[in-house]
């Protein structure tokens, strides 16, 4: 059991990636409010009652919201007020959002508002960790948020999971029921404006995006040097003085492990003195390529972790006893780095299709005609190369930018939205396509290595070729590829992949 403090300002990617990897029918992490954050946030509490107390006008705490801020609401309805904006703004449409998700907004917002500058009561948090601990589920739409004001429909789906009206799913003693909450929880002035303000739903979605691209990135290293291999490249282009030429640190990172990869390979020596002066991008260029995407990866980490240890309430509520209203509520910082992440990520599937493509065309590879014997007869991966160019397409698609579709909103006060949701859904999906991909790479790299035989591929290789050999057979001849194309993609058979090829940065 790993206990997580949420309140103090250094929630970790490590802590970001246990609570993803986090099993919500054997909850092991468990959240707890930190004492200081307490404190802070009865003090921040004060100073919103001391301003009701005085009948100071404060938006969204007596006011309307948005383009209705003008509107002033009599101290008697408040509470009302911050149930019907649950009621109201709980609009959201379309697929629900995975466990690992819902998990993750609610360690997310629970901790932004533990910050303590937000001026909601220590029990709205409290009952955000209930649900948690008790591997309580929230049902969340994933489509309805512009990344604006909040993401104001999933998390507005939240709320309404707290105040007992919307669906969750139990996780209780080996079963899971569907229900609504025992306990529902009553808004206080403030608390719902302050649990909707955020995008908390964007950041869990980009945060579990970035946890599974680890995986992937080692993955494509994994697959580049299967490819190499099988291809008969050369190992001179991953030399460590060509990677401190040019020091960027994803590239000597990738490099590193195409050479730990390569290790004591008997088809490299094979081929060390042949006529070939240089090998094709898609091999030649592996630590540039893939190396740039790590590089990426670090910063859209950085600024999630930026994000998840932020405040983004508002109106904000500050120490000397000012509320201010502001905009750290809007998801650009969010919607950028998924956008980013999907332009870097769809490189690894360009590339990985592109040596497919070597493996399997004849003029290409010395290497039999599809990677089967008695082409002709046997069409063997030729339809493989075909699948893996239409899902880089796809991913290709999905990496246009989202952060670059503002529309106007709310009465158009709400002029300029970020988009966050958006991106950090298709970002996901660019993940998916290529993690597809690169199976499909390790298919085919496996089955050129088989003809090289009984040359040895480096240790690294080998072992992830073993891997793919105990579950997916050497293609003699045509057979229903469905069964071997649902192996190869498979995320679980992916990790093992990795896993068997030894200790990668």
């Amino acid at each position: 059991m790993r206990t997580l403090l949420l309140g103090e300002p250094k929630l970790t990617f490590d802590e970001i990636r246990s609570v993803v990897e986090d099993d919500p029918a054997a909850r092991r992490i468990r959240l707890r409010l930190s004492p200081r954050a307490r404190l802070q946030m009865q003090r921040s509490r004060k100073i919103v009652e001391r301003a009701l107390s005085e009948g100071r006008t404060v938006y969204g705490v007596n006011t309307g919201f948005g383009r209705m801020s003008q509107t002033r609401i009599g101290l008697e309805q408040v509470e009302e007020l911050q149930e019907n904006l649950i009621l109201s703004h709980a609009a959201g449409l379309g697929p629900t959002a995975s466990p690992q998700t819902a998990a993750l907004v609610l360690a997310l917002r629970a901790h932004s508002l533990a910050l303590g500058a937000s001026g909601v009561t220590p029990g709205l948090v409290e009952r955000l960790i209930d649900l948690f601990n008790s591997s309580v589920v929230p049902l969340i739409p994933e489509i309805g948020s512009v990344g604006a004001s909040g993401d104001l429909a999933p998390l507005a789906q939240l709320g309404a999971v707290l105040a007992g009206v919307g669906p969750a799913l139990h996780y209780r003693k080996g079963k899971v029921a569907r229900g609504t909450v025992e306990r529902p929880y009553r808004f206080s002035a403030k608390e719902a404006l302050s649990l909707i303000n955020g995008v908390q739903f964007s950041a869990a979605v980009l945060g579990e995006t970035l946890v599974r691209a680890e995986e992937a990135l080692r993955l494509a290293d994994v697959a580049g040097a299967m490819s190499l291999e099988a291809l008969k490249g050369s190992v001179r282009p991953f030399d460590a003085r060509v990677h401190r030429a040019r020091p960027h640190p994803g590239q000597i990172a990738v490099a590193e492990n195409i050479r730990a990869l390569l290790r004591e390979s008997e088809v490299l020596d094979s081929h060390r003195d042949c006529p070939k002066v240089q090998d094709a991008y898609c091999l030649r260029c592996i630590p540039q390529v893939h190396g740039a995407v790590r590089d990426a990866f670090g910063f859209a980490r950085d600024v999630l972790v930026r994000e998840v240890n932020s405040a983004t309430d508002n109106p904000l509520v500050f120490e000397n006893g000012e509320i201010v209203s502001a905009g750290n509520f809007h998801g650009q910082p969010v919607a950028q780095a998924a956008d980013f992440l999907s332009l870097a990520l769809v490189s690894l599937a360009n590339i990985s299709e592109r040596r497919i493509e070597r493996m399997t065309n004849p003029d290409l590879s010395e290497l039999p005609p599809f990677l089967v014997r008695e082409g002709g007869l046997h069409s063997g991966f030729m339809v493989v190369q075909v699948a893996a160019a239409a899902v880089a397409a796809e991913a290709r698609a999905d990496a246009t930018p989202s952060s670059v579709h503002s529309i106007p909103t709310g009465g158009a006060k709400e002029d300029h939205v970020s988009m966050s949701a958006t991106a950090a859904r298709r970002c996901r999906r660019v993940l998916d396509g290529v993690r597809r991909v690169l199976g499909l790479e390790v298919l085919c790299a496996a089955q050129g290595l088989d003809f090289l035989k009984p040359l040895r591929p480096g240790r690294g290789v080998e072992a992830a070729y073993r891997r793919v050999r105990s579950a997916i057979a050497f293609l003699v001849r045509d057979r229903y590829l469905q069964p071997d194309l649902a192996r190869a993609t498979d995320p679980a058979f992916l990790k093992s992949v990795v896993q068997a090829a030894g200790p990668l940065l």
